[in-house]
């Protein structure tokens, strides 16, 4: 019984510690992933201020251009 008892212990123990080193792995590539996802985020976040810094400096350059010329006339 005892020799029974043991590898019933050591199978159980040898689960128990693939369970845990399965979910450490797994709970890795998740949090991996999700920092991922964060800096594509942030990539496409910087991308549109970008753009709208460029659309209004755009308009900035066309009021300049506008007021310019008002002066000129005057």
């Amino acid at each position: 019984m005892s020799s029974q008892t043991s590898k019933l212990v050591l199978g159980l123990s040898c689960a128990v510690t693939v369970g845990i080193v399965s979910y450490v792995h797994i709970k890795q590539q998740a949090d991996r992933e999700k920092m991922h996802e964060g800096v594509v985020r942030d990539i496409e976040r910087q991308q549109r201020r970008k753009i709208e810094n460029l659309y209004i400096l755009e308009k900035q350059k066309e009021l300049t251009n506008k007021l310019k010329k008002e002066i000129e006339n005057q």
